[in-house]
């Protein structure tokens, strides 16, 4: 099947900003979402307490952001999506919880032009899972390190693959019957074709070692249930 480009994948979040600026209904198909996004962000401020600057990748509607504040309030935030309308949503309600500067970027992160070593917590909450070959895994991450100062920390929470086909083959049925559970054999299909068109999942194993090769000094995995996973490194 022929993947979606990143312009029918910006269309798609332009229309669907409201359901994404709650995460409840933004990320009912995730499971343990909210699991994820506690142990990250929560992660993130155990590994720099003092952090004063945060990127968040894929932004949509700000969640992962503003999670981050109730934590470390006050961090100045740069926000990247591809989507304007989602970039809209995340500065207005970032902005209302932070005395910090807050900076919208619109487009590719890959192609973002951003300050090396500039950022203390880089968050990228379901988003690098629309990455495609070997070569733009690498490109994203090696410009993720790149962007953070020493010391800091890159936290993610994504759709994965298992290495292992058999397994794989098996997760993914379990969240086949996670979705039909949720709303049924038409949702369960809508959710998987999606997936199918649109995303490129790697396993959390081959993301770690990229980060590694990258130049990450440690990395962690901190949750992993099916085809979800919530993981970092350390610069």
């Amino acid at each position: 099947m022929k993947k979606s480009t990143i312009e029918e994948i910006k269309e798609r979040f332009d229309n669907d900003v409201e359901r994404f600026s709650n995460l409840e209904t933004g990320q009912v198909a995730t499971i343990d979402a909210t699991i994820s996004l506690e142990l990250i962000t929560e992660a993130s401020k155990r590994i720099v307490p003092n952090a004063k600057n945060v990127l968040d990748v894929g932004c949509g509607a700000g969640n992962y952001t503003l999670m981050m504040l109730s934590k470390v309030p006050n961090l100045n935030c740069t926000l990247v999506d591809l989507s304007l309308p989602m970039l809209d949503r995340a500065f207005e309600r970032v902005s209302a919880v932070t005395n910090g500067k807050v900076e919208i970027k619109q487009g590719d992160i890959r192609e973002v032009v951003l300050e090396d070593e500039s950022f203390d917590i880089i968050l990228a909450g379901a988003v690098l899972h629309h990455l495609r070959d070997d070569n733009d895994w690498e490109t994203a991450f090696t410009k993720l390190f790149k962007l953070l100062k020493p010391g800091g920390c890159l936290m993610i929470s994504d759709l994965i693959t298992q290495d292992t086909e058999l397994l794989n083959e098996y997760t993914w049925q379990r969240y086949g019957e996670y979705l039909e559970g949720i709303g049924g054999a038409e949702y369960r299909q809508k959710v998987l074709d999606y997936i199918e068109k649109e995303d490129s999942p790697r396993s959390m194993n081959y993301q770690l070692d990229l980060m590694k090769k990258v130049g990450f000094s440690k990395v962690e995995i901190l949750h992993k249930n099916m085809c979800f996973g919530a993981f970092g490194g350390i610069k």
